[in-house]
């Protein structure tokens, strides 16, 4: 079930973020407390959660169009949870009036063949990052 994250969220969506074996953040810095709190308000982060708990989480950025992060955990992928929380991002984005989305992440991911999959085109390399685009 994909349900909007709250403020109890956000220790299992850093710890999900931080425990990732691809797209690992080089400089974990990069992702703020003030950065997960602006996006639970503002809405864009969702939880995909099971009996087992959160499983995954997605976040769209309405600022500026883009899929902020998208993260299943390995233990749960291969069952569509990537891609529902995928859609529910992108359906953000367009309610905040954007017509394309865009995202980064690293090449030869199982997000990238996620990505490629549902239809996103390759647009270019952004400092060592594939960048793909959508219409909405």
């Amino acid at each position: 079930m994909i349900r909007r994250a709250t403020e109890q969220d956000i220790a299992r969506i850093v710890e999900s973020r931080a425990g990732v074996s691809e797209n690992a953040l080089s400089d974990p810095s990069k992702v703020t407390l003030e950065d997960v709190r602006w996006l639970i308000v503002n809405p864009g982060i969702f939880v995909w959660e099971d009996e087992s708990g959160t499983c995954g989480f997605s976040a769209a950025d309405t600022r500026n169009g883009s899929i902020w992060a998208l993260f299943v955990d390995e233990r749960h992928c291969n069952r569509g949870i990537g891609r529902a929380l995928l859609e529910r991002a992108s359906t953000t984005v367009k309610s905040a009036g954007f017509d394309s989305i865009w995202l980064t992440t690293d090449p030869a991911t199982r997000a990238e063949w996620l990505y490629r999959r549902a239809g996103w085109r390759l647009i270019g390399n952004q400092e060592g990052e594939l960048h793909f685009e959508r219409s909405l």
